[in-house]
């Protein structure tokens, strides 16, 4: 298992046919993007159809997890009992992605500490035994 960043008490992600494949990457500490095969254009959250061809055939390519923030804002109100506040939700521009942003959690780091551009490296968070979520810290090399 990995450091746990948040509690038991947070609602897990919901997942259904068209993101299945991104958890299931995501449980074997993998991140995934969706790739059209007919043009090439990156996608994510994931959907049946790629948002600038309409073509309905996405593919799924890994990508290394790096990135930087793109923004971000600090939470001073828990979304669970026992949440330590405050917490760092940002948007982070993906790395070999082409413009592909998701939005996540920044641990290891202080509020004051982070800033647009900042690069960022991802760090699982296990929640179970088939469930890891994507979370970003400040790169360290």
């Amino acid at each position: 298992m990995s450091e746990r960043f948040f509690p038991d008490g947070m609602p897990p992600p919901l997942a259904n046919a068209i993101t299945l494949p991104f958890w299931e990457a995501a449980a074997e500490h993998r991140l995934v993007v969706q790739r059209c095969t007919a043009c090439g254009h990156m996608q994510l959250p994931p959907s049946p159809v790629c948002s600038e061809c309409r073509s309905d055939v996405p593919e799924w390519h890994e990508v290394s997890g790096r990135g930087e923030v793109f923004t971000f804002t600090t939470v001073h109100r828990p979304i669970a009992a026992s949440q330590e506040l405050p917490f760092l939700i940002a948007v982070i521009a993906l790395e070999g992605a082409d413009g592909v942003r998701l939005i996540s959690n920044l641990v290891e780091v202080e509020p004051d500490a982070v800033e647009i551009g900042m690069p960022v490296e991802l760090v699982w968070e296990d929640m179970s035994a088939d469930l890891a979520i994507p979370r970003f810290r400040p790169q360290r090399s």
